[in-house]
């Protein structure tokens, strides 16, 4: 795992914090997630830097176990559109790079398997 402290809006915190204290993670991923969380810095939306990962962000990655690279838009849980590739930041790769930046690469055990993510590439929704 990415030893940097993650950035996040508040927003996108509060939504993390509920979906652990909902018991919708494994025991490993909440461990993770709470640590992660002590450590994270809040922002507001309009501070957040450009190349961090985080709701309405178009991100470019590359998964480390498959080799393949994939785009996705990150979104909140009730905008999903998976055959549009709006995936959900609450999803396992979603929580697993949210709030990290261009270049940092994730390990996170997520409930189908250990994920190996490196995100290469952050833009603001068009």
């Amino acid at each position: 795992m990415s030893q940097n402290n993650i950035i996040l809006t508040t927003g996108t915190y509060d939504l993390i914090k509920d979906h652990v204290r909902r018991k919708k993670v494994t025991p490993q991923e909440e461990e993770l997630l709470l640590s992660e969380l002590k450590h994270a810095t809040q922002v507001l939306r309009k501070n957040l830097p450009e190349d961090v990962v985080s709701i309405n962000r178009k991100v470019t990655y590359k998964d480390h176990n498959t080799n393949q690279e994939k785009t996705i838009l990150l979104v909140g849980p009730e905008k999903v559109k998976v055959s549009k590739n709006k995936i959900s930041v609450l999803s396992d790769e979603g929580i697993a790079m949210v709030g990290y930046k261009v270049g940092d690469l994730i390990e996170w055990p997520a409930k189908n398997g250990h994920l190996k993510l490196e995100i290469l590439k952050v833009e603001a929704e068009a």
